[in-house]
């Protein structure tokens, strides 16, 4: 296979995920057809069997690809440059806060919208989905402990603890603000987040 045509492959395959992630991010994933997915992405049912055997497998992959997007964009945001860690933590919050919205998301909420749906029905969605958002926690442990060894910020747990406490409150508060329409749950959530990390304020 030549690299053009590799290259077109990976091209249509990653079109398939986007759009299967935008739809679903909006919908959830049982009320979305396959159909629905290939008539959007304007590709025809025999080119979504050739890269997914399955609508199962395509939610994997798609997760996959979340998550790999997801872990990128938190690793730029760990590295801003004239920033100290806590800096970086809030502003990931903040960003979190921007993109996590009741409002359309733009496929940006998947762990959000997905979670509970897909864990009770697919246990490798679920395994795709404790895999991806284990990394996450992972990354930002690494940043508080990083922020703790600097002394732009103060914790009174280990750090891995604080990450998933904080994660955890986020992911909560990400479902109170679709369910009360407006955003302070994140008000809330950032406000216990400061104190969590020893911020003033």
């Amino acid at each position: 296979m030549n690299t053009a045509t590799h290259k077109h492959k990976d091209d249509v395959r990653e079109h398939i995920l986007a759009t299967g992630q935008r739809i679903m991010a909006g919908r959830g994933y049982s009320a979305v057809g396959l159909n629905e997915i290939l008539t959007e992405a304007g590709v025809p049912k025999g080119s979504f069997y050739h890269y997914f055997g399955s609508k199962d497998a395509f939610a994997v992959a798609m997760l996959e690809s979340y998550f790999a997007d997801y872990l990128a964009g938190l690793d730029h945001t760990m590295s801003q440059p004239g920033a100290n860690m806590a800096q970086r933590l809030m502003n990931y919050w903040q960003q979190w806060q921007d993109t996590q919205s009741f409002q359309d998301c733009q496929g940006k909420c998947l762990a959000v919208k997905l979670g509970a749906e897909v864990a009770d029905l697919s246990e490798n969605m679920r395994l795709a989905l404790e895999k991806g958002t284990s990394q996450i926690v992972a990354r930002l442990a690494e940043a508080i402990e990083a922020g703790a060894e600097e002394g732009s910020l103060r914790i009174i747990d280990e750090p891995g603890r604080v990450a998933e406490s904080l994660y955890q409150l986020w992911l909560g508060a990400s479902v109170m603000v679709k369910i009360v329409r407006h955003k302070g749950p994140f008000a809330s959530a950032m406000l216990l987040t400061r104190h969590t990390l020893g911020l003033a304020g």
